[in-house]
């Protein structure tokens, strides 16, 4: 296990390393120059001379003007020490804007992402084992219907019925805490701030529930058919023995498995959620630095999601032998 998980941390890098090209062309060479951009108001109302030597003197500043592989190996030497950049926005730092933003995506992804698990297994489970009844033909209905409805017109549908649009007033829709609230107590800020969460977290969760529910039924209803369920019924186990003990864990592994996608998948899904609920988080980030051309920025969301997707790949291998024992990553030794 301690050899699979060595080699598994090596890979990171060459991956790393192939994806961070990858993203470098793509954002490059599409249409749009960061500089002509940012002074594009300049360009219209002012001097086209002046502004055309402003926008070339930025280029140069920033290392715009130089080729594609320069400017690739430039950004590649300073990520060796952590150094993304200056957003060309800004001036500021890149790694400061990430490490403002990481921690409320990471705060709004995992709860998402924990609540999902809890309400997709035993949800899973209740449809495989109460096959061809009401209320599985209920269950079925809904997790279809959350599937297919975007996530964008569910969040768009929230804040006009609860967010104080034509219907209730219910939950807050801007931002993750209320104005002033750093001078409340404690726990008036937690409860604050959970009050805020329940919209965009609930807007994130459905669809992850829905997938997820959906894989561990089917794995369910595959496990149970096996002998091994049958035999177990044979020696007497209690029925909730037989599918909590023997079938749940054998019908985990697919859901296992999807967390390597679920994971960045989420991040990638908040843009939309962050962007309606104005929550600063990596999502509106990412939406930011698109629009503004900001390709230090998009460099370093790039690299933190590239990070992110590996570390779910590798979260879902390294679960794989608590679910299923009898996977081995190493040839044990005989003893």
């Amino acid at each position: 296990m301690r050899s699979y998980f060595v080699k598994r941390l090596l890979l990171i890098v060459p991956t790393l390393f192939g994806i961070s090209i990858i993203s470098f062309l793509i954002i490059h060479l599409a249409p749009g120059d960061p500089a002509a951009f940012k002074f594009g108001d300049v360009e219209r109302g002012g001097n086209e001379l002046i502004t055309a030597q402003i926008i070339k003197e930025t280029r140069a500043l920033y290392g715009l003007d130089q080729p594609l592989p320069i400017q690739y190996f430039r950004w590649l030497k300073r990520i060796l020490t952590l150094d993304f950049g200056e957003s060309l926005r800004d001036r500021r730092p890149v790694i400061e804007k990430l490490k403002e933003r990481i921690p409320v995506s990471i705060k709004l992804s995992g709860i998402s992402l924990l609540l999902a698990y809890i309400l997709a297994v035993p949800l899973g489970i209740y449809s495989a084992v109460r096959r061809h009844t009401a209320g599985e033909r209920l269950t079925t209905v809904l997790v279809f219907a959350l599937y297919s409805l975007p996530n964008f017109w569910v969040a768009t549908m929230a804040i006009v019925y609860f967010g104080g649009g034509d219907f209730w007033n219910v939950f807050p829709v801007y931002g993750l805490r209320s104005s002033g609230a750093e001078s409340w107590p404690w726990w008036r800020q937690i409860q604050d701030e959970t009050w805020h969460l329940i919209l965009p977290v609930t807007c994130m969760t459905y669809y992850t529930l829905a997938v997820l529910s959906r894989y561990l039924r089917a794995g369910m209803l595959e496990t149970i058919r096996q002998d091994f369920i049958r035999t177990a019924r044979a020696k007497g186990l209690n029925e909730r023995v037989v599918i909590l003990r023997h079938g749940m864990r054998n019908s985990l592994i697919p859901i296992v498995t999807l967390m390597a996608d679920v994971l960045p998948a989420l991040v990638g899904g908040s843009i939309v959620i962050e962007t309606l609920f104005s929550i600063p988080g990596m999502g509106l980030l990412s939406y930011e630095a698109v629009f503004s051309r900001d390709y230090p920025l998009l460099m370093g969301i790039f690299t933190f999601s590239a990070l992110l997707t590996l570390a779910g790949i590798l979260i879902s291998d390294l679960l794989y032998t608590l679910v299923d024992p009898r996977i081995a990553y190493e040839q044990r030794t005989a003893t």
